[in-house]
């Protein structure tokens, strides 16, 4: 199968399913699956009962895979793909028992991640009505095991990836500053670790002023109102800084633009993966 840019790990999805389907199967099988004749065969389909973004197929034909090879799924909107209510996800084929024990696995994948997909491109179509050059990012909360499917969800509706993990990039936060002036973290990453992103989180004016003098790549603006992001923005650029400013803290449909338009470069929302709502898909049959 073709990989796509949107596209999770192979090993991150087949470890995320087979962790998905013990639960259901364990300790005795699929009871209620069971009774039905073990010949009977089935057409089915994925079904989008609200308009939204498609993320998640890959979990969705892994599970199918994992509970019977013979099942056979033809896919007709690949992650990324914006859907309207009624619109045909994909077709599904085989025998009736292991199509309903694969079921509710694939589909609670297909939920959540559309869902987080759904999301992002909201705030990421919010945003470019505003500033196109604006980019709409992650963050690392995500549901522990999830990581680099829900992040690949947010590639999926068009937002781009933070951190995938604490050694990704050097992220000074207030708490490491507790111990450790801006200057000396700056000149302590860019020595220790010369490969990587450098940034700092800032709640004032003056710590990202600090911070870009220091050298650092990016500064995180955080819990700032747009007019004192948009202050900040131009102090940067009046002092000849092209750091990257993100900012971060609460953000979400609604308040993105106005950051956007203060001239961020960046805008993490945590929201896009703790907090997305469930994109609504079913399985219906269509014939037996």
């Amino acid at each position: 199968m073709p990989s796509s840019p949107v596209d999770p790990p192979l090993l991150a999805v087949r470890q995320a399913v087979t962790l998905a389907l013990a639960e259901d199967w364990l300790p005795l099988g699929d009871l209620t699956a069971s009774l039905v004749d073990v010949s009977r065969t089935a057409t089915t389909a994925v079904v989008a009962r609200a308009s939204g973004v498609v993320a998640g197929r890959l979990c969705a034909l892994e599970s199918f895979r994992q509970v019977d090879r013979d099942v056979e799924v033809e896919w007709h909107a690949p992650d990324g793909t914006a859907v309207s209510s009624g619109s045909v996800v994909a077709h599904v084929r085989g025998p009736l028992r292991s199509i309903l024990t694969a079921e509710r696995t694939a589909l609670n994948f297909l939920c959540h991640l559309s869902g987080v997909a759904s999301a992002t491109r909201r705030v990421v179509d919010a945003v470019a009505a505003v500033n196109p050059s604006t980019r709409v990012v992650d963050t690392r909360k995500t549901i522990p095991g999830l990581r680099a499917l829900q992040k690949a969800a947010v590639r999926a509706g068009g937002g781009r990836n933070h951190r995938g993990s604490l050694s990704d990039g050097v992220l000074v936060k207030d708490n490491h500053l507790g111990g450790l002036p801006i200057a000396d973290a700056v000149a302590r990453a860019l020595a220790q670790f010369p490969m990587r992103m450098v940034e700092v989180e800032c709640d004032r004016p003056e710590q990202a002023m600090e911070a870009a003098s220091a050298g650092a790549h990016v500064v995180m603006l955080d819990n700032m109102a747009p007019d004192e992001v948009a202050s900040t923005v131009r102090a940067l650029r009046a002092g000849g800084s092209g750091v990257l400013v993100e900012v971060s803290g609460g953000l979400d449909e609604a308040s993105a633009p106005a950051y956007a338009a203060a001239g961020a470069d960046l805008l993490s929302l945590g929201a896009l993966t703790h907090s997305a709502p469930a994109l609504d898909l079913g399985l219906d049959l269509r014939e037996t």
